[in-house]
Protein backbone atom coordinates (compact mmCIF):
# COMPACT_ATOMS: atom_id res chain seq x y z
CA UNK A 1 0.00 0.00 0.00
CA UNK A 2 2.68 2.17 0.66
CA UNK A 3 4.47 1.99 -2.69
CA UNK A 4 1.01 2.39 -4.30
CA UNK A 5 -0.38 5.42 -2.22
CA UNK A 6 3.50 6.58 -3.25
CA UNK A 7 2.63 6.30 -6.93
CA UNK A 8 5.04 3.74 -7.69
CA UNK A 9 4.20 1.97 -11.09
CA UNK A 10 2.22 -1.19 -11.05
CA UNK A 11 5.02 -3.28 -12.23
CA UNK A 12 7.31 -2.38 -9.05
CA UNK A 13 4.34 -2.57 -6.72
CA UNK A 14 3.58 -6.17 -8.44
CA UNK A 15 7.62 -7.17 -7.92
CA UNK A 16 8.00 -6.07 -4.87
CA UNK A 17 4.53 -8.18 -3.46
CA UNK A 18 6.17 -11.26 -5.48
CA UNK A 19 9.24 -11.04 -4.09
CA UNK A 20 8.46 -10.13 -0.52
CA UNK A 21 6.12 -13.75 -0.78
CA UNK A 22 8.15 -15.95 -2.38
CA UNK A 23 9.38 -16.49 0.61
CA UNK A 24 6.46 -18.51 1.41
CA UNK A 25 7.10 -21.03 -1.21
CA UNK A 26 10.54 -22.13 -0.03
CA UNK A 27 9.34 -22.46 3.51
CA UNK A 28 6.40 -24.68 1.95
CA UNK A 29 9.36 -26.52 -0.29
CA UNK A 30 11.27 -26.81 3.32
CA UNK A 31 8.07 -28.45 5.23
CA UNK A 32 6.79 -30.12 2.23
CA UNK A 33 8.66 -33.56 3.02
CA UNK A 34 7.67 -33.29 7.07
CA UNK A 35 3.84 -33.19 6.32
CA UNK A 36 3.69 -35.06 2.64
CA UNK A 37 2.47 -37.80 4.41
CA UNK A 38 -0.47 -36.07 6.54
CA UNK A 39 -4.04 -35.88 5.05
CA UNK A 40 -5.21 -32.65 2.46
CA UNK A 41 -7.03 -31.25 6.17
CA UNK A 42 -3.91 -30.85 8.29
CA UNK A 43 -1.56 -29.66 5.07
CA UNK A 44 -3.89 -27.01 4.55
CA UNK A 45 -4.55 -26.09 8.39
CA UNK A 46 -0.55 -25.89 8.63
CA UNK A 47 0.04 -24.25 5.13
CA UNK A 48 -2.62 -21.50 6.74
CA UNK A 49 -0.50 -21.06 9.99
CA UNK A 50 3.04 -21.49 8.35
CA UNK A 51 4.36 -17.85 9.03
CA UNK A 52 8.06 -16.44 9.23
CA UNK A 53 7.86 -17.09 13.04
CA UNK A 54 6.21 -20.33 12.54
CA UNK A 55 8.71 -21.67 9.99
CA UNK A 56 12.16 -20.42 11.92
CA UNK A 57 10.52 -22.34 15.12
CA UNK A 58 9.50 -25.27 13.22
CA UNK A 59 12.14 -26.05 11.02
CA UNK A 60 14.97 -26.08 13.39
CA UNK A 61 12.51 -28.96 15.22
CA UNK A 62 11.72 -30.51 12.20
CA UNK A 63 15.45 -30.85 11.14
CA UNK A 64 16.03 -32.37 14.55
CA UNK A 65 13.30 -34.99 15.25
CA UNK A 66 13.11 -35.91 11.52
CA UNK A 67 9.90 -37.14 10.18
CA UNK A 68 7.99 -38.64 12.88
CA UNK A 69 4.82 -39.29 12.87
CA UNK A 70 4.12 -36.29 15.30
CA UNK A 71 6.49 -33.69 14.06
CA UNK A 72 3.15 -31.58 12.51
CA UNK A 73 1.90 -30.52 16.10
CA UNK A 74 5.42 -28.36 15.88
CA UNK A 75 4.29 -26.49 13.45
CA UNK A 76 0.02 -26.34 14.27
CA UNK A 77 1.42 -25.34 18.46
CA UNK A 78 3.95 -22.65 17.30
CA UNK A 79 1.28 -21.04 14.75
CA UNK A 80 -1.75 -21.00 16.50
CA UNK A 81 0.05 -19.63 19.16
CA UNK A 82 1.47 -17.00 16.80
CA UNK A 83 -2.23 -16.53 15.60
CA UNK A 84 -3.68 -15.88 19.04
CA UNK A 85 -0.73 -13.66 19.66
CA UNK A 86 -1.61 -12.15 16.51
CA UNK A 87 -5.35 -11.33 16.99
CA UNK A 88 -4.92 -10.02 20.93
CA UNK A 89 -2.36 -7.83 19.50
CA UNK A 90 -3.79 -6.45 16.15
CA UNK A 91 -7.09 -5.48 19.01
CA UNK A 92 -4.53 -4.24 20.96
CA UNK A 93 -3.57 -1.89 18.33
CA UNK A 94 -6.69 -0.84 17.46
CA UNK A 95 -8.04 0.06 20.78
CA UNK A 96 -4.78 1.21 21.93
CA UNK A 97 -2.22 2.12 19.28
CA UNK A 98 -3.20 5.91 18.80
CA UNK A 99 -2.16 6.58 22.83
CA UNK A 100 1.25 5.25 22.15
CA UNK A 101 3.61 7.94 21.24
CA UNK A 102 5.69 8.38 18.52
CA UNK A 103 8.38 8.95 20.19
CA UNK A 104 9.21 5.09 21.06
CA UNK A 105 9.86 4.14 17.53
CA UNK A 106 8.07 0.87 17.40
CA UNK A 107 8.29 0.48 13.53
CA UNK A 108 11.69 -1.39 14.71
CA UNK A 109 10.33 -4.58 16.31
CA UNK A 110 9.67 -5.87 13.16
CA UNK A 111 13.24 -5.71 11.44
CA UNK A 112 14.49 -6.31 15.54
CA UNK A 113 12.30 -9.58 15.25
CA UNK A 114 13.37 -11.04 11.88
CA UNK A 115 16.99 -10.58 13.53
CA UNK A 116 16.36 -12.67 16.32
CA UNK A 117 14.81 -15.31 14.20
CA UNK A 118 17.49 -15.66 11.45
CA UNK A 119 20.62 -14.79 13.70
CA UNK A 120 21.00 -18.05 15.01
CA UNK A 121 20.48 -19.67 11.78
CA UNK A 122 23.45 -18.45 10.08
CA UNK A 123 26.27 -21.10 10.38
CA UNK A 124 27.67 -21.49 7.15
CA UNK A 125 29.60 -19.00 5.03
CA UNK A 126 27.21 -18.97 2.36
CA UNK A 127 24.33 -18.27 4.73
CA UNK A 128 26.83 -15.34 6.22
CA UNK A 129 27.67 -13.85 3.27
CA UNK A 130 23.92 -13.98 2.07
CA UNK A 131 23.10 -12.34 5.33
CA UNK A 132 25.63 -9.70 5.46
CA UNK A 133 25.33 -8.87 1.57
CA UNK A 134 21.57 -8.12 1.33
CA UNK A 135 21.94 -6.49 4.73
CA UNK A 136 24.87 -3.89 3.32
CA UNK A 137 22.48 -3.24 0.29
CA UNK A 138 19.56 -2.84 2.38
CA UNK A 139 21.29 -0.01 4.29
CA UNK A 140 22.67 1.82 1.73
CA UNK A 141 20.08 1.38 -0.48
CA UNK A 142 17.83 3.56 1.57
CA UNK A 143 17.09 6.09 -1.02
CA UNK A 144 16.57 3.81 -3.55
CA UNK A 145 13.15 5.20 -5.54
CA UNK A 146 10.20 2.73 -4.50
CA UNK A 147 12.00 0.75 -1.70
CA UNK A 148 13.62 -0.63 -4.61
CA UNK A 149 15.85 -1.62 -2.00
CA UNK A 150 14.29 -4.57 -1.01
CA UNK A 151 14.28 -6.14 -4.45
CA UNK A 152 17.60 -5.87 -4.86
CA UNK A 153 18.98 -6.73 -0.83
CA UNK A 154 17.13 -9.74 -1.95
CA UNK A 155 18.61 -10.37 -5.14
CA UNK A 156 22.04 -9.96 -3.86
CA UNK A 157 21.89 -12.25 -0.68
CA UNK A 158 20.87 -14.94 -3.53
CA UNK A 159 23.28 -13.93 -5.64
CA UNK A 160 26.06 -13.93 -3.45
CA UNK A 161 25.14 -16.43 -1.05
CA UNK A 162 24.37 -19.45 -4.13
CA UNK A 163 28.18 -17.65 -5.01
CA UNK A 164 29.66 -18.86 -1.80
CA UNK A 165 28.01 -21.88 -1.60
CA UNK A 166 29.26 -22.94 -5.22
CA UNK A 167 32.75 -21.41 -4.61
CA UNK A 168 33.25 -23.33 -1.18
CA UNK A 169 31.09 -26.42 -1.70
CA UNK A 170 29.30 -25.49 1.49
CA UNK A 171 25.42 -24.93 1.10
CA UNK A 172 24.77 -25.47 5.12
CA UNK A 173 23.35 -29.11 4.23
CA UNK A 174 25.82 -31.31 6.91
CA UNK A 175 26.98 -30.77 10.34
CA UNK A 176 30.74 -30.95 9.25
CA UNK A 177 30.56 -27.85 7.25
CA UNK A 178 32.04 -24.29 8.05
Amino acid sequence: MQLWSAGAPPLIVGGSVAVVNARHLLYSAAMAPYLLTRPLVWRIALAYLLTDEAFAVSSKRFEDVGNHAHVHYHLLGSGLTLWVCWQVATLFGVYAGTTIPESWHLEFAIPLTFIALIAPSLRYRPHLAAACSASLVAVLGQGLPYNSWLILAALTGIVVGGWVGLHTGSVGASEGES
